[in-house]
């Protein structure tokens, strides 16, 4: 019962139209996809990260040089225990950024490997549940080829609305202040009265007086609807100039999905640096240390809606009770497309607002092999 092949392959899947966010260009997505196999099952475990817009290969040499040797023949059952061993073979080398990215991709498909020997969903395994489990519509990049930035953000969430979501996220922080709160005002029009909107800044401004004098004229601009959170303003190293912006506006302040480990979120809980936490399975070490992290959480009394990964994260709000929400993207936007890897009946459904947890074993989607060779790197 022990773990006899662990295997990684990097691949770059391009964005059709190229599109920004605040602080960078996005034309393509590079993730990992890692397959692992027992000698006491015919099942194969899939797990996977995003690794950047060129991080594949540096990501998958991690798994492949490093971890994979240390886990042949490790006790296929004791995936805590890897995680562990994991993470004290990789001291030296990460601890957070591609190392933990490796590490992670790795659980997951330990994790999706027994779920498949057990016949349950990953969310079942944990505890939790199949069915619905609330989410949003994520988007609202910057997009200059479809006209005005008011029409376009108008345009996508009167989309997200068609497809039964009433809440939205945009992004923020790569125009002038006036002009991104133009944007507030035209998607909360566009919403019609109903649900709520974030706003993503990925970090966009340098201080805290910046990010205040930005939020005021967000708040100015959203009026009476409000906004639902204000995320990663600062950059994510900045817990204390999250705190105090946290400590002086009313708008709840989120972070946390660069987060590479429980260590760094213990800073941001004892700090007092968020209302919502954000913590990504891909990048902070995978499921095993995801549950630790939601876990530390909910002892503080705070919420979590996981950054990305909304095949992933679906089962993990299943199977935690202070899951505020999941971040969806729907493929036709072009942004998160990870899914144009994954055969189109195994893909994410969603439904009035929901993402809903297929009651397939494991993470319950497949891979569509002739696309990841395609764009294997």
């Amino acid at each position: 019962m022990t773990i006899t092949s662990l295997e990684a392959v990097a691949v770059r899947v391009p964005v059709e139209r190229p599109t920004r966010i605040s602080t960078r260009l996005l034309d393509k997505r590079d993730y990992v996809l890692v397959r692992a196999g027992r000698d006491d099952s015919p099942d194969e475990g899939i797990g996977y990260a995003y690794a950047g817009t060129s991080g594949g290969a540096v990501v998958a040499e991690a798994v492949n040089g490093i971890l994979a040797p240390l886990l042949r023949r490790w006790p296929g059952d004791d995936i805590v225990g890897a995680w562990d061993a994991m993470y004290q073979e990789t001291l030296l080398h990460g601890r957070r950024g591609a190392v933990m990215r490796a590490i992670a991709a790795v659980d997951i498909a330990l994790w999706d490997l027994a779920g498949k020997r057990a016949g349950l969903p990953l969310a079942v395994l944990l505890g939790g549940r199949t069915g619905p489990v609330p989410a949003y519509a994520s988007g609202g990049y910057y997009k200059p080829e479809e006209g005005s930035w008011t029409d376009a953000v108008t345009r996508e969430i009167e989309d997200n609305v068609e497809r039964g979501f009433t809440d939205h996220k945009i992004k923020v922080g790569g125009l002038p202040v006036a002009e991104d709160a133009a944007r507030v005002a035209a998607a909360v029009e566009a919403m019609q009265g109903r649900g709520r909107l974030a706003l993503d800044a990925n970090n966009a401004y340098r201080t805290t007086a910046d990010a205040e004098a930005a939020l005021r004229a967000f708040e100015e601009s959203a009026g009476a609807t409000g906004l639902w959170w204000f995320e990663e303003p600062l950059s994510p190293d900045d817990v204390r100039g999250h705190a105090r912006l946290r400590a002086r506006c009313r708008t709840p302040i989120a972070t946390g999905e660069i987060a590479g480990s429980r260590w760094e979120f213990r800073d941001l809980l004892e700090h007092g640096a968020a209302d919502i936490l954000q913590p990504d399975a891909g990048v902070l070490g995978g499921i095993t240390e995801y549950l630790r992290v939601a876990a530390a959480a909910a002892t503080f009394g705070l919420p979590v809606a996981p950054h990305w990964h909304a095949n992933l994260h679906a089962h993990l709000a299943a199977a935690t009770t202070n899951t505020l929400t999941v971040e969806h993207f729907s493929l036709s936007k072009d942004i998160y497309n990870f899914e144009v890897l994954v055969t189109p009946e195994t893909r994410l459904a969603t439904a009035e607002g929901c993402a809903v947890v297929p009651d397939r074993p494991g993470l319950g989607f497949e891979l569509e092999e002739d696309v990841v060779r395609a764009f294997a790197i």
